[in-house]
């Protein structure tokens, strides 16, 4: 692992090198190729002024819309594998909001909540909502029936059922779809703050292409980068690595007997 680490750094410093040395050379033009000095100073400067707000700003959103969607869509997937009728109503429609580029929605979304932050945070629900739905029902779907016959022997039904068998023995599979749903949710934000510029990352990613500022443009992608690197290693990487440490292929065995 630590070997792993060194290499990767190793790799990264390289770049980084190549990169600086390129800019030096001027093999084009320096307002155009910022070498990775000239990024480092101007996310400095941006420290100083807008960036804390709007990084402030884009967690926000990200919190209020994938929390949000993450919630409906984990219901919304029990519904899907366990009720008929809900998988004949809005199956078919999750599926095709699936098959559809979550940016393409944006249009009618601009039509119905014009530049608002409301068509930012439904950018992001769109993104999250069908890839939770998605794995949930997949996940629910899965559960070897044994262990709901074994619950019910012991007298677990109702919510009791799905509380402490059903989304306990579905967890790794809906861990997966979460991890899917931020990762679409993240880039819709992005894309949404871009094209809608009230705050966030994303519209200071845009007001630097405006002012012709490619080390603005480049220190933004670097920070939006960052943090989804961060969140994906270690948040969602380093859960869906307890979960198998903790419970194996076997996630249910003791949680029915407590």
């Amino acid at each position: 692992m630590r070997t792993d680490r060194f290499w990767q750094a190793a790799e990264i410093l390289g770049a980084l090198v190549l990169w600086q040395g390129l800019a030096l050379m001027e093999v084009a033009p320096r307002h155009l190729f910022p070498g990775p000095v000239d990024v480092a100073v101007r996310l400095g400067e941006l420290s100083l002024t807008e960036l804390h707000r709007a990084l402030l700003v884009t967690i926000g959103r990200l919190l209020i819309g994938y929390t949000g969607a993450a919630v409906v869509g984990v219901a919304l997937g029990v519904g899907l594998a366990q009720r008929r009728e809900i998988s004949a109503l809005a199956g078919p429609a999750v599926q095709v909001m699936r098959a559809v580029p979550t940016i393409c929605w944006f249009p009618l979304a601009v039509l119905w909540l014009g530049q608002s932050e409301w068509t930012i945070l439904l950018m992001v629900a769109i993104g999250t909502l069908c890839e939770v739905a998605s794995a949930t029902e997949e996940a629910i779907r899965v559960i070897p029936p044994r262990y709901i016959h074994a619950a019910a022997t012991m007298g677990v039904r109702g919510w009791r059922l799905y509380e402490r068998v059903m989304l306990p023995a579905a967890f790794p599979t809906l861990l997966t779809g979460l991890r899917m749903g931020w990762s679409f949710s993240w880039r819709c934000l992005m894309a949404a703050e871009l094209l809608v510029r009230q705050g966030g990352l994303g519209d200071l990613l845009g007001a630097g292409g405006e002012a012709h500022d490619p080390a603005q443009v480049i220190a933004v992608i670097a920070m939006i980068l960052t943090i989804g690197l961060l969140v994906d290693r270690q948040i969602f990487a380093r859960a869906e690595w307890l979960v198998v440490r903790r419970w194996g292929p076997q996630v249910t065995g003791d949680l029915i007997s407590g």
